[in-house]
């Protein structure tokens, strides 16, 4: 059974704890700091450009911690402490927005590259997005960096691996989900890639514990932390439950 460890906190302050060069592979999410999902503010944006009654998505007012500007300084005082937990090529794999004014991908990806070494930018295409205002956000980019002074861990056998994921849907939150919850076959589509059964996997910003169930269901041990209480708890339950059944996914591809 993979070895689960949860912390409730601030990610800085428990990967200080962490020894050097401990962890295997990082995926995670962090907050993009665009403040989406607090008062509804992207949706009363919408709705003035649209005009009144031109409702196209539902509200979603459950914040999301350290969503504001304070999301790039926490990325990148991440990105140093990833440094200095991971091995030589090993990798750390950071999902990061869709397009938008605020060429954010570009930043982190200069960042990734300065502190750990920039490998590659994955395009996930979520799928038809429907009808909506301007261009629609139909991807998401995963920025994966590799540090030096080692072969990259690569454990693909079939020679076929694109930088566009194709063929995993996006994830339309309910209410007792955690508002940017991505599917458990995109943080395991990495995992696969970049990490042996036995390995451990990081998430500094685990959210309601997708990374921890890709890692259950595909034999890698787990670290995982999340300052929000709620969404720390429904973690747990979710990893509980996963450490009941059976692996879903191929140890290897």
């Amino acid at each position: 059974m993979s070895k689960v460890e949860l912390y409730l906190g601030d990610c800085l302050d428990i990967m200080r704890t962490i020894p050097d060069k401990s962890v295997d592979m990082i995926f995670t999410d962090p907050p993009y700091g665009h403040n989406n999902n607090n008062n509804g503010d992207l949706i009363s944006r919408w709705e003035a450009a649209l005009g009144k009654g031109d409702y196209i998505a539902e509200r979603d007012d459950r914040p999301i911690a350290n969503d504001g500007i304070e999301a790039n300084e926490l990325y990148r005082q991440m990105l140093y402490a990833a440094n200095r937990l991971l091995s030589p090529g090993c990798c750390c794999c950071c999902c990061c927005s869709g397009g938008g004014p605020d060429p954010q991908s570009a930043r982190w990806s200069l960042w990734m590259d300065k502190i750990i070494g920039f490998k590659q930018m994955i395009v996930w295409d979520k799928g038809p997005m429907g009808m909506g205002w301007h261009y629609r956000r139909s991807y998401e980019t995963i920025l994966v960096g590799e540090k030096p002074g080692a072969a990259c861990r690569w454990y693909d056998k079939t020679h076929r691996v694109e930088n566009i994921i194709r063929n995993i849907g996006k994830i339309i939150p309910g209410r007792n989900q955690h508002p940017t919850e991505k599917p458990i076959q995109l943080a395991a589509h990495f995992i696969l890639l970049h990490s042996q059964p036995g390995d451990t996997i990081l998430d500094p910003f685990m959210g309601s514990g997708t990374t921890g169930v890709a890692c259950v269901q595909t034999g890698r041990n787990f670290i995982g932390i999340e300052i929000d209480p709620g969404y720390f708890k429904i973690a747990e339950k979710r990893i509980h439950d996963a450490q009941q059944q059976p692996n879903l996914f191929e140890v290897n591809k």
